[in-house]
């Protein structure tokens, strides 16, 4: 399987994602919009992966990207490429397919726990999860449901965590790819945001537990091969 990434920054990249392709003998390319590579044509890749990022997905004046990367996402939905969306890329995703994408009631930046719903145990994509698990998040705005779509996930701080769209898109606000290192790249690029709140934690806190780093990994992998069997 041929799985092309768009990375909107130098500091959020595929991180675990990348191992598991490798692992599976996956072939990965990618698109740098950061530094104006080009999007790749709908026939060069079967899975597109679209990252993290601070920018917002409404901020179009300051990164003209946006307009062709929502149109290339638009493409490969439609052509029922596999889409997978992470944070940011879950926001894109929501926004191509028509649901609006608004300031969050609080930002959740730090490790908290998703509760999956009823329509998680009857997808293909998450059947063998638990019904909760402990997420990485760092995100301040959320999604609506677009129409079609499922609710996967939510957590106390945000209702709306994951979602499906025709068991070949998938849309994750909180990040199930990260590493330690990849962690640490956020905090050394993005501490700014390191407000005072009730879902925000210190640098110490999101660093110091090792498992959690470990399980989300094991969910990382469970759901990508979820995805690869529709494929």
């Amino acid at each position: 399987m041929r799985l092309h990434s768009l990375e909107h920054v130098p500091f959020e990249d595929l991180a675990r994602i990348a191992v598991w392709a490798q692992e599976r003998g996956h072939q990965v390319t990618r698109t740098r919009l950061y530094t104006d590579d080009p999007l790749p044509a709908r026939d060069k890749y079967d899975m597109l992966v679209i990252m993290g990022g601070p920018m917002n997905i409404y901020e179009e004046d300051r990164y003209p990207w946006l307009a062709q990367e929502k149109a290339c996402i638009a493409e490969a939905i439609e052509h029922g490429k596999l889409v997978l969306g992470i944070c940011l890329g879950a926001q894109l995703i929501a926004d191509v397919l028509g649901g609006p994408v608004t300031r969050n009631a609080y930002r959740e930046i730090g490790w908290f726990p998703v509760t999956l719903t009823a329509a998680a145990r009857k997808s293909p994509l998450f059947h063998n999860f638990p019904q909760e698990f402990i997420a990485f998040h760092w995100h301040g705005d959320t999604l609506a449901l677009p129409p079609g779509t499922h609710l996967i996930a939510a957590s106390r701080g945000c209702p709306h965590q994951a979602f499906t769209y025709t068991n070949r898109v998938v849309g994750l606000q909180f990040h199930l790819e990260s590493t330690a290192a990849s962690v640490q790249k956020l905090i050394d690029n993005c501490g700014d945001e390191l407000t005072v709140g009730p879902y925000i934690q210190t640098p110490a806190d999101m660093l110091a537990p090792k498992q959690f780093f470990l399980d989300i990994g094991e969910n990382m992998t469970k759901l990508l091969d979820n995805m690869a069997r529709q494929f």
